[in-house]
């Protein structure tokens, strides 16, 4: 898989392409070539963990996304303030350092632990954007809630499918965990292209 927008950064770049694992959470139709429907549900289940970065189908569009997961079933989520809250206690969030866009622009850079330990870091330009108040979501059974890295840049969980999120995603609609960077390629190069690799492969 290949990331095709800056929903995840700093964690994952444009150009990015990953290795993930089709088999860590059990199958779906979506562990499959071609998503042949011919697996019911989900099944050897493994329930993900909170912080994993998991690449998922759309619940109504014919897309694949990928987040980091936030919530999980029966969890409350809100932001307030740009402030991560899971059932009414902020998530521990510092500051450190600044991350620099294409054009210049240096956006703060946070980095947020999870109630199990996980931390990560998080680019936030301005808590009052839309995304950083949000009601509190109650997150239905077997459904998971996710959020990009990259906080005001990123239509995921905190809007519905009908506004353009991707609201909360099934369990059967998992694919799996990134694993790694295999390759990785900067001003939309595309990786068959080798001439341009001295000049835009991100060699780091």
């Amino acid at each position: 898989f290949n990331i095709p927008t800056g929903s995840m950064i700093p964690t994952h770049l444009v150009g990015d392409y990953l290795f993930v694992s089709k088999c860590s959470y059990g199958y779906s139709r979506y562990s499959l070539p071609f998503e042949l429907p011919i697996i019911p549900g989900r099944i050897f289940a493994e329930a993900p963990e909170r912080g994993d970065v998991i690449v998922f189908k759309h619940p109504t569009a014919d897309k694949t996304y990928i987040k980091r997961l936030i919530g999980l079933p029966g969890d409350r989520i809100q932001m307030i303030d740009g402030v991560l809250h899971i059932n009414g206690k902020a998530v521990e969030r510092k500051q450190k350092g600044t991350w620099t866009d294409t054009y210049g622009q240096s956006r703060p850079v946070y980095e947020e632990t999870l109630p199990n330990g996980v931390s990560y870091d998080t680019i936030d330009l301005n808590p009052r954007s839309d995304g950083d108040n949000t009601q509190v979501f109650e997150v239905p059974p077997d459904h998971y809630f996710f959020m990009g890295d990259n906080r005001d840049n990123s239509l995921d969980s905190r809007w519905s499918a009908q506004r353009n999120g991707v609201g909360y995603v099934p369990f059967e609609n998992l694919v799996g965990p990134a694993q790694m960077i295999f390759f990785s390629v900067d001003n939309n190069a595309h990786p068959l292209a080798i001439w341009r690799w001295p000049a835009d492969m991100r060699w780091s």
